[in-house]
């Protein structure tokens, strides 16, 4: 901008120049022709009355005389003829007839005329001006001049050398005044554009560039606003999210996505290499042809659930939005839940066979009357387990469900081992177990229900799963952080393979040992469920042929 002023100043100020030079040498010119004519005039008027005083006589010694009077002006005598009768300059026979002169025929017919002739070269101009005699005759008195193109040409240097000075003086002139011109734009603070103290001209400007810096600031504020709460709802999602073009390169993500793929950040390349699973470029490829995809990945044994959508623009599409979910979970507990339901389907069918097999014997009277009593003793046995089989699986799902239809109440956890271990008596003494109650009052807040079904399962596994003259520990002991239970015993043990397995529900470590001595399956998984309930931590430690140590440690809290 600054250029542009001082290119502009400096051709405004030569050509302002050029013009004023022009202007003034044609106003000099034509003030010194108006000048030069008003002279003629004059002269002309006094040679005509001094002509009319004296007659011919007048020019007698003219040169001589008048020379002063005539200077270097030419004066010519015509007739009325147009014969030239005296001429200052040249002998009068010798000069043509002069009736066609245009300033000689105006003067005949108007009494005065004026005529002005070049010279072939352009160079010279003649001024002629004609007065007529009372006797019909002309006088007529002539003068030289250059021309306005002769006196340029005789003033080229001093003009050239003028116009130099005034170029240089214009560029000095020229530049200081564009940057006096640009130095206050160049100070406008565009940050706050109606504090500026600038031209009144760009008032109307700054006041819009405020108003449009307010509205910018506006719109990159909700702009900022939109992508905080977009980057803190997608950081917080557990699902993976991934925004890809047309190409399949990666614009933007989230930190789960990163961590589900194993993706190292920066990450600016195609999504592809990232992950090559035949199921994740399945869908990538389906859903940036424009179909919504979805499909199942398995990666490091965690299950994962892919739901593209694509984006259009004007039925073109030009990208994609992809979810990645972490279903390892959900299918793991569509497993246990299938492996439940088999198992349940198993434990139901195998005591209900029973019953049906000696009812229908019975039924069809084939029995001795002997063995109604030992069929009718299998049949209730067989009830009996089906009926505890129900409970427990009632047990199970209202812990589940957390609808547990008991309140919660002051339970001394020392009263109620001792209680259950009353209970238990009967089936120790069958394999001479001796139980030992070690501790003192404990009390927590829990339902007396439960907590009294997880101390029965323990007591009786350590039972079931005894040696004979074996021996089962119970220790109830407060601490700093709330009360400890800890149910041990000498028995056959558990292996470790198989530790971190035996609180699931149905779960048995040798099935033709658990068929023996009989139950559910299900009674280490109440323990576990009823732990959590309580949000107790459960812990156990065996080992095979030493015995085993089950801890269930209540907080305070």
């Amino acid at each position: 901008m600054n250029k542009k002023i001082f290119r502009s100043s400096l051709l405004t100020v030569c050509l302002v120049l050029v013009a004023t030079i022009v202007l003034i040498m044609g106003l000099l010119f034509h003030f010194f022709e108006k000048q030069i004519q008003t002279e003629l005039a004059n002269e002309a008027g006094f040679l005509a009355q001094a002509l009319e005083n004296e007659g011919a006589g007048y020019f007698d010694g003219f040169d001589n005389k008048n020379n002063r009077i005539a200077g270097n002006n030419r004066i010519t005598w015509i007739d009325k003829n147009g014969t030239v009768l005296f001429d200052s300059r040249a002998d009068a026979s010798e000069l043509d007839n002069h009736a066609d002169r245009d300033e000689i025929k105006t003067a005949m017919k108007e009494g005065k005329g004026m005529s002005t002739r070049y010279s072939k070269t352009l160079t010279e101009k003649t001024v002629n001006y004609a007065i007529r005699l009372s006797d019909g005759s002309i006088l007529r008195v002539s003068t030289e001049q250059y021309t306005v193109v002769t006196i340029l040409m005789g003033m080229l240097q001093p003009v050239l050398f003028i116009l130099f000075v005034a170029l240089i003086l214009t560029l000095v002139i020229s530049a200081r005044v564009s940057k006096a011109i640009i130095e206050p734009i160049n100070r406008l603070d565009l940050e706050m554009p109606e504090n500026n103290d600038t031209y009144e001209e760009l008032t109307p400007l700054l006041r819009k560039i405020a108003d449009q810096k307010e509205t910018i600031g506006e719109q990159l504020a909700d702009a900022r606003k939109k992508q905080k709460e977009f980057n803190l709802i997608t950081e917080n999602m557990s699902e993976g999210f991934l925004v890809i073009d047309a190409d399949a390169n990666l614009l933007t993500y989230n930190s789960a996505a990163l961590n589900l793929l194993e993706i190292t950040p920066p990450v600016d390349r195609s999504v592809l290499l990232f992950c090559r699973a035949k199921e994740f470029r399945s869908v990538i490829s389906d859903v940036l042809s424009g179909i919504k995809a979805e499909n199942m990945m398995v990666r490091d044994e965690r299950s994962y659930s892919l739901i593209a959508n694509p984006v259009f623009e004007k039925e073109a599409v030009i990208g994609a939005v992809v979810v990645i979910l972490d279903i390892t979970e959900r299918e793991k507990r569509d497993a246990l839940r299938q492996e439940f339901t088999a198992n349940v389907s198993h434990e139901l069918k195998t005591p209900l066979t029973s019953i049906s097999g000696f009812a229908e014997l019975m039924k069809a009277g084939n029995v001795p009357e002997n063995d109604v009593i030992d069929f009718s003793e299998s049949i209730y046995d067989e009830a009996q387990r089906l009926i505890t089989l129900v409970n427990d699986i009632i047990k199970i799902s209202e812990l589940d469900g957390q609808s547990i239809p008991y309140e919660k109440e002051m339970v001394d956890l020392y009263e109620l081992s001792n209680e259950v271990i009353e209970r238990l008596e009967k089936e120790a003494d069958k394999k001479n177990i001796t139980f030992h109650l070690i501790g003192g009052r404990a009390e927590i807040i829990g339902v007396h229900k439960i907590l009294e079904e997880m101390l029965y399962n323990l007591c009786d596994n350590a039972i079931k799963y005894n040696k004979e003259n074996g021996m089962v520990d119970v220790i109830v002991n407060q601490t700093q952080n709330g009360v400890n239970v800890i149910v041990r015993d000498n028995g056959i043990g558990i292996p470790i393979s198989h530790q971190d397995r035996v609180f699931e529900r149905f779960y048995r470590v040798d099935k033709s040992h658990s068929k023996k001595v009989g139950g559910t399956g299900l009674g280490l998984a109440i323990v576990k469920h009823g732990a959590l309930y309580h949000h107790a931590k459960l812990s156990l430690e065996s080992t095979v042929d030493v015995g085993t140590v089950v801890t269930i440690a209540f907080s305070k809290k």
